[in-house]
């Protein structure tokens, strides 16, 4: 005797519900409401290794603001992400910081990079 999980697909605007039911391996055994291939595929994926973008802040020293917005600069597993922002918040940059500067290389091991999203220029 399986599951059902649903999961609500956002690889388009239509948003569709979709239903997997999984068996006792833990396999797709079928799925049902994707309306298109590119759903299906994100759906497969959300479900065997769910990722993220992990948008959060970094702090700087004696920069005009004290902090500067990051991103991962590609999705990271989902169940690392809390550990991420442990890792993250550890860091101090100095100022200036430049847009697309790295701030945490290879997080996690993952091969992801943090980078920033904004300039930060040094303050008086």
């Amino acid at each position: 005797m399986g599951k059902k999980v649903e999961i609500t697909c956002i690889s388009c605007p239509m948003g569709c519900d979709v239903e997997l039911e999984i068996d006792n391996d833990d396999q797709i055994k079928c799925m049902e409401g994707a309306s298109c291939k590119a759903g299906e595929k994100y759906v497969k994926n959300e479900y065997y290794n769910p990722t993220r973008i992990l948008p959060t802040t970094a702090r700087v020293k004696n920069g005009v603001l004290p902090l500067v917005p990051v991103k991962s600069k590609d999705p990271l597993p989902k169940e690392l992400l809390e550990k991420a922002m442990r890792e993250i918040a550890k860091v101090e940059l100095k100022a200036p910081v430049k847009l697309g500067d790295v701030v945490v290389k290879n997080i996690l091991d993952t091969g992801v990079d943090i980078v920033s999203t904004r300039d930060i220029p040094k303050g008086i």
